[in-house]
């Protein structure tokens, strides 16, 4: 097993920019004012957990194809994922009402639940796949899920300081632009490669 410091940084700076402004967020947010925040990063978490070892296992698949076309696979996935952040994507806030759950199992299944069906085919699933493929499984697996558990711990910790001071429209554009320009490069490297 090889870890990459710089792969590892790679992944949670793209992966936990691209889910700030993701609905998982503001799920745990809401979740978080009606339960426990503990038990929701738990359940949040665990979910995660799922979805990297999934898209790494997807992404090690990408990495048996000839080197070529998994660049040409990055640029698309990478101006993908451009396109969505910078289309705006959606900033509607879950529903902070409704009853109050408690006891850790409710709790964590509610939140593993919640994640885990958002999460399929989203960006930040989609980004680790293709990280994968290129800057290897480990590192990215590891990197991914910080960045992902992080982002949770921030929206139960500080997630109301950071939706009123930090427009989302902001954090989506800065990475937006760094998921064009990876898609730019990455393109540049299929026929310079």
């Amino acid at each position: 097993m090889h870890l990459d410091p710089l792969a590892i940084l790679t992944a949670f700076g793209l992966i936990f920019l691209a889910e700030l402004p993701d609905k998982t967020m503001f799920a745990s947010l809401a979740m978080g004012t009606r339960m426990r925040p503990l038990y929701v990063w738990i359940g949040t978490s665990t979910a995660f957990l799922a979805h990297v070892a999934i898209a790494v296992g997807a992404g090690s698949l990408l990495g048996l194809l000839p080197g070529w076309s998994v660049k040409l696979v990055s640029a698309l996935l990478f101006g993908f994922g451009a396109f969505v952040l910078l289309r705006g994507g959606d900033e509607e806030q879950a529903d902070e009402g409704g009853r109050t759950v408690t006891g850790f199992w409710p709790v964590f299944s509610t939140a593993f639940t919640a994640v885990f069906i958002s999460e399929w085919g989203d960006l930040t699933q989609i980004t680790t796949a293709n990280l994968a493929a290129t800057n290897g499984t480990w590192s990215t697996a590891i990197g991914s899920l910080a960045a992902l558990m992080s982002v949770s711990a921030l929206a139960l910790v500080a997630g109301r300081f950071i939706a009123k001071r930090v427009p989302l429209k902001t954090v989506q554009r800065v990475g937006g632009v760094i998921m064009a320009g990876l898609a730019v490069w990455s393109l540049t490297e299929v026929f310079t490669g």
